[in-house]
């Protein structure tokens, strides 16, 4: 097959993955889902000689680095507006917490929030993308046995956090025999 041809292949199989990967990480920004999704695939193009013969991973990985520029314009344009004294809040646009920011398990989340951006995304890439140790090697740019070390580094600092952070299980009565 051509480069073309594998690009192409990588394309159809892996477009709704990406495009899942992307807006769980923009949540709340869907509008720049799109444009993050087809910059992860224009890359992709440029370097379509560059495709592994698993791409998934490899893919992943341009998202990233997308992720991280669109993250960047996206500070610099709030930035941008707050100097201008245009804020959301003026247009009607105000944010009311979710319905489920006091349900069960929502201290999970804050938890995660709580860890640094790169633990963060090695637990998102082998929980939410279902990747092994080899393909996050793959999305992080490192090898195999750092990802492992990573990946157990950064669940160990979510199960510390979670126990800060979950409420306290209620006592239950002692029986005297």
């Amino acid at each position: 097959m051509s480069n073309d041809e594998i690009f192409a292949a990588a394309y159809r199989e892996h477009y709704w993955a990406v495009s899942r990967y992307v807006a769980r990480r923009l949540q709340g920004r869907a509008d720049e889902v799109e444009e993050v999704v087809a910059e992860v695939f224009t890359v992709a193009w440029r370097r379509r000689g560059d495709l592994p013969a698993a791409p998934l991973p490899w893919l992943y990985g341009v998202a990233r680095n997308c992720l991280a520029n669109a993250v960047r314009g996206y500070g610099r344009r709030r930035r941008l507006v707050d100097r201008l004294g245009n804020d959301e809040a003026a247009h009607g646009r105000h944010v009311e917490s979710g319905p489920d920011a006091e349900a069960p398990g929502a201290w999970v989340h804050e938890a995660l929030d709580r860890l640094s951006p790169a633990d963060r995304e090695v637990l998102r890439l082998a929980a939410w993308e279902e990747l092994g140790p080899e393909e996050i090697a793959v999305a992080l740019g490192c090898g195999r046995r750092a990802a492992t070390m990573r990946l157990h580094r950064a669940r160990r600092r979510l199960r510390t956090e979670i126990d800060h952070l979950r409420p306290p299980a209620p006592a239950t009565p002692r029986r005297s025999a």
